[in-house]
């Protein structure tokens, strides 16, 4: 429940800037600029639907399969979730800065040629990326929580979209603890903890299926070897708790990981953190700069 509540608040929060950037635009413009505010609220409208049609694409996609195809799905959502986040995460950093200027310049064009239907398109795909990226990670997510119920996840993301309207007043108000900057920093590491944890479930998922479906494999000693705990913390912390069960699906922690586990979680942030802070290479110098 935790989860699904900090993705609904983090990436409502992040549809809210979108749309708090153009409607600032547009409320502070001239009258003919206030004219874009019903196609900002119609691209809003059209953002939420096609990301509610892709939930249930997923939901009914997923249940229109079954046995190992459902599981094989499943599995590459979860996957798929993972990766998202990554890349979501990385986009923000490189787009984030600059991410309120190129709105508006986009909304100064749509201005000067009097085509505010340009408005509505920018809106409505920045709310269907935002949505759909939520319907994917919710979907990935409740697949580690089939235990809990549906009003139980329903009101948990009713808990984040209402913490998302706060936390977005909080932020128009400014300062300098509880600041943008320091929102996405925070967010981003919890972000790249998820995606562990998702990564980390989908690999044990996947190869939990190869062993099933093979028993050569499973009797193997190298997949004992990978499979078999290398440690216990359970009595520091169980993962089969409340307590444990939030903080696995959020960092990728597991009381007895399987060597297996490690690995993945391991090599996941070599490769996050080298890119992370990977230094620029510096751009070849052209021939007319070299002359000067």
């Amino acid at each position: 429940m935790g989860q699904v509540m900090f993705i609904v608040w983090r990436e409502s929060v992040e549809a809210l800037l979108v749309v708090g950037i153009l409607y600032a635009w547009l409320k502070n413009g001239d009258v003919s600029a206030r004219r874009g505010i019903p196609y900002l609220w119609g691209g809003v409208a059209a953002g939420v639907l096609l990301a509610a049609g892709l939930g249930a694409a997923l939901l009914g996609f997923s249940e229109l399969l079954s046995g190992d195809a459902q599981t094989w799905f499943q599995i590459a959502i979860v996957l798929i979730a993972a990766v998202l986040i990554v890349q979501m995460v990385f986009w923000m950093r490189k787009h984030g800065r600059t991410l309120k200027k190129d709105m508006e310049n986009s909304m100064q064009s749509s201005y000067q040629s009097g085509n505010w239907w340009g408005v509505f398109v920018l809106v409505m795909l920045a709310i269907a990326r935002e949505g759909s990226e939520t319907a994917v990670f919710l979907y990935g997510i409740g697949l580690g929580q089939q235990e809990a119920s549906t009003t139980s996840l329903v009101l948990a993301g009713v808990i984040g979209f209402g913490l998302a309207f706060l936390t977005f007043y909080l932020l128009q108000l400014g300062g300098k603890i509880f600041s943008w900057r320091r929102f996405f920093q925070v967010t981003e590491v919890i972000l790249l903890l998820l995606a562990a944890g998702l990564l980390v479930t989908g690999v044990e998922k996947l190869f939990d299926v190869i062993l099933e479906s093979s028993d050569m494999l499973a009797s193997a000693n190298w997949t004992m070897t990978l499979t078999a705990p290398v440690w216990d913390t359970s009595m520091l912390l169980d993962d089969s708790t409340t307590l444990g069960s939030l903080v696995s699906t959020l960092t990728g922690y597991r009381a007895r990981p399987a060597l297996l586990s490690v690995i993945v979680y391991v090599v996941y942030w070599a490769v996050v953190c080298s890119a992370l802070y990977r230094k620029p290479q510096p751009q070849p110098k052209s021939k007319r700069q070299e002359a000067v």
